[in-house]
């Protein structure tokens, strides 16, 4: 087996029965780490390695805390020094009771015999020494201990220039990636090459191995880095599992081709499945794997990988490829592609390429060969639950005070429940050019252009073209600041022939129930938009000492004002490309525009009256943080959106907008809470419906509110419990945990359900067993794939993972963790 290096430095995978011969090459080892009876020693304040909040958290490393303290061999000494770069200068010391040297050239020593050299020692019960020829032999209680690792053998032999040795009933330890086991015999052929017969290989206690790797004959190659393994047996609890009569493996960080682990699974919809990966190494800067897969109800699938570095110079980029043909698979029912019988594919490339001075060339292609592929394929959940594919290729280039762009973005539809007329506009092309241009210390010049064509089937098509320049001064003190800035957007469009024929409801979706009526045509070919956008931000700041629970703080009071002038423009004539109402919340407060896009432009005359409070600690790190904040319209948003009844909706009535709060609260490295808060203080009606069809009405009522709470339980555990509300969209709880139960148990667990649908979302529930040198985990979970709002009926599947690590070796099946990482947050 082998593992598979990368072409960057990151760490390798590991591969079966490699280990053992690192630890018996036999005085090669360098000290670079503790030794293990100091990693088992957990320390005194142990502090979780993922800070609260996190989104997503890096695995955890080995932990072999449980694993016995002080499980050494018995003739360890911890005093001895561990720097191994002293050899070649140090002296070599000779102990013993008894010394015979009556030719001059044989030594003959007997009784507790003990040769020390800077971090090396030799003992036994008597030994010779050859000063003519450096032939060795010690024999009884032979023990040899150095800075990377432990060996003791019966009998060992051999000669010092030649570097030669023979070692019988070897048992062996390494110190800095706690490697242990046994050889019948160990054999020093020369410097580089070393043999073994019957020998073990675990990273459990010693003579307490769960798990175990046996090979009959192990060869070892120092100077091409190979190792080569006969008839090695992976045994799991004394139970054989794995046999592979020959394999080699790389004994150092040079990359050596070989099979990886091979991963198995199963599935609802492809049935079981089993791979066995197979890692070309075909030269220094470029490598490949191989993956053949079977799927037991689709056939067998052929993927690969291909990996460069600078195959043309300043290149990189990775090359995916999957196929399966005659697909042999159901088709699912309430799908809209058949895809019994046909060649099924997903191709993904990744490329990045310097051209010349700060100009690159970015690629990132996806493309699947139907609208099931991910579901039918995606190995691990979160895969299957991507809906739209995309891809995109640009040149980019920046300097000090610019940035610039030119390429494309595509979109795939691969959900197989929704039409293709839900995908987004292709943008091809499209260019962007950036300038932050400083004219004074407290003046910029800057502006955002962009230059695009908009594509797709059936619907409106056509050029963009936004210019966006501003002029923005910034004035500040140490308590205060003031941000004028001046802004002019010009916007202008060319629509392709055969314009007149769509109107608003004709491209965004003209099957929809809820389009009755006839779409209002574009009147124009080339329409256009400009005007300024002027604003004013200023602040406050004050600041003072304060405690609280008899702790010491600085509070800061920050009141904000922000003045925002945009006149108004109809607008209804112009496409809607990619441009949508974004949704409300505290960082809109500062926003000159609520829509996303250039295709509309809000008008606006308003004023932004918002105040932050914060309790910084000693170390400046801030424990609280609370927001409120409120616009006040001067005139109406008059520019709006497409309504119901393909005519532009009314002008809004509102004096003000929501009432915006927020709150972060973490006063120790153990409790978290974050919330947010909109209420909306108008007494008004408005007529709608939510997404399961039913009535609501605003006024002095709540539009958002959310709470997510976060404990940590010891360095291991965390629970997570959050309360999303947005009105008519969606109302959910999701509680999470990972609960320590024992040392070695944890129980899993995670359950979202939504109000509106009055459905469970995601229950998943799971066990994880780590001890010394074995980890286990066994997951369920039970999950909607799709919710049909006509019918109000949710499609769900199930699915059962597990995952069985051998700590220092590897996992086997290992894709447990990265899915419990993205869906429990803090899981390590």
């Amino acid at each position: 087996m082998t593992p598979k290096p990368t072409l960057r430095h990151l760490p390798p995978r590991r591969l079966l029965a490699v280990a053992a011969a690192l630890a018996l090459i036999g005085g090669q080892a360098e000290a670079q780490s503790t030794s293990p009876e100091e990693d088992t020693k957990p320390a005194a304040n142990a502090t979780p390695t993922c800070p609260l909040g996190s989104f997503r958290c890096a695995p955890r490393p080995d932990n072999f805390t449980m694993c016995r303290p002080n499980a050494m061999l018995e003739f360890y000494d911890p005093t001895m020094s561990k720097d191994s770069s002293l050899r070649d200068t140090a002296n070599t010391e000779v102990y013993a009771e008894q010394v015979d040297s009556s030719d001059q050239t044989v030594y003959h020593l007997q009784g507790r015999v003990k040769l020390e050299r800077a971090d090396q020692r030799m003992q036994s019960d008597t030994a010779d020494y050859n000063s003519d020829t450096t032939d060795y032999d010690a024999r009884g209680n032979v023990r040899y201990q150095e800075a990377g690792q432990l060996m003791s053998a019966d009998h060992m032999r051999g000669n010092t220039d030649a570097s030669t040795g023979i070692a019988d009933d070897v048992r062996y330890q390494m110190l800095e990636s706690r490697g242990n086991g046994v050889a019948k015999q160990g054999q020093m052929l020369d410097a580089q090459r070393t043999h073994y017969k019957l020998v073990t290989y675990s990273t459990c206690d010693v003579g307490h191995h769960l798990w175990e790797v046996r090979s009959k004959d192990l060869r070892i190659d120092k100077e091409s880095g190979v190792g080569t393994a006969h008839g090695a047996t992976m045994r799991f609890a004394n139970v054989p599992f794995l046999y592979l009569p020959y394999f080699t493996f790389p004994v150092d960080n040079r990359r050596k081709s070989g099979f990886l682990y091979p991963s198995f699974g199963t599935s609802g919809r492809s049935g079981f499945w089993v791979s066995a990966p197979y890692y070309l190494n075909l030269a220094p800067n470029y490598d490949a794997t191989l993956d053949p897969r079977i799927y037991a109800e689709r056939g067998a699938m052929l993927a690969g990988e291909f990996r460069y570095l600078n195959l043309i110079p300043g290149t990189s980029g990775q090359l995916n490829i999957e196929y399966l043909p005659n697909d042999q698979g159901k088709s699912d029912p309430d799908s809209v592609e058949n895809t019994k019988g046909d060649n099924r594919y997903l191709v993904k490339f990744i490329d990045n390429s310097h051209l010349y001075g700060p100009w690159s060339f970015n690629t990132n292609i996806n493309r699947a060969s139907d609208r099931n592929y991910l579901r039918d394929f995606g190995n691990d959940l979160y895969t299957a639950a991507i809906g739209t594919l995309s891809s995109s290729a640009y040149v980019n280039g920046g300097g000090k005070w610019w940035n610039a762009s030119f390429g494309g973005d595509v979109y795939q539809n691969v959900d197989p429940f929704l039409p293709d007329s839900s995908v987004q506009y292709k943008r091809l092309p499209r260019a962007t050019l950036n300038l932050n241009i400083p004219l004074l210390k407290w003046l910029e010049f800057g502006a955002n252009t962009e230059a695009v064509a908009f594509r797709k089937t059936d619907v409106v098509e056509g050029n963009r073209l936004d210019l966006y320049p501003y002029l923005m001064a910034d004035f500040r003190g140490a308590s205060w600041f003031v941000r004028p800035k001046v802004a002019y957007r010009y916007t202008a469009y060319e629509l392709n022939s055969g314009y007149e024929r769509y109107g608003y409801y004709g491209f965004l979706n003209p099957t929809t129930p809820n389009n009755p009526g006839i779409p209002t045509p574009f009147t124009q070919s080339s329409p256009s938009r400009s005007l300024p956008i002027v604003s004013l931000d200023s602040g406050l700041i004050f600041d003072r000492n304060t405690s609280l629970f008899g702790n010491s703080y600085t509070q800061t009071l920050e009141p904000r004002l922000y003045y925002l002038y945009v006149p108004y423009r109809n607008q209804s004539n112009l496409p809607l490309f990619d441009t949508n109402l974004m949704s409300f919340d505290y960082w809109q407060l500062f926003s000159p525009n609520q829509y996303s896009g250039a295709d509309r432009q809000m008008n606006a005359n308003n004023l932004t009256a918002a105040i932050t409070t914060r309790l910084l600690d000693d170390n400046g790190v801030e424990r609280v943080s609370a927001s409120v904040g409120q616009i006040r319209y001067f005139s109406q948003q008059r520019v709006q959106l497409p309504g119901s009844n393909n005519t532009t909706a009314a002008p809004t009535d509102w004096s003000s907008s929501d009432y915006v709060a927020q709150l972060s609260v973490q006063l120790n490295d153990q409790w978290r809470v974050n919330s947010q808060y909109q209420w909306n203080p108008h007494s008004r009606m408005q007529g709608g419906t939510d997404i399961t069809g039913k009535p609501y009405f605003t006024g002095r009522s709540t539009d958002l509110a959310a709470v997510e709470l976060q404990r940590r339980i010891g360095t291991d555990g965390i629970l997570n419990f959050s309360y999303r509300y947005r009105r008519g969209l969606l109302e959910q709880y999701d509680a999470s945990m990972v609960y320590p139960i024992s040392d070695r148990w944890r129980i899993l667990g995670r359950w979202t359900y939504s109000v509106l649908q009055k459905t469970t979302l995601e229950a998943l529930a799971g066990i994880e067993y780590d001890s010394c040198c074995v980890a286990v985990r066994l997951v369920g979970r039970h999950y909607v794939r799709n919710y049909n709002f006509t019918t109000n009926r949710a499609d769900t599947n199930n699915a059962i993972m597990f995952e069985l690590q051998f700590k220092g070796l590897g996992a086997f099946n290992g894709q447990t963790e990265g899915f419990l990482r993205r869906g429990i947050l803090g899981y390590q």
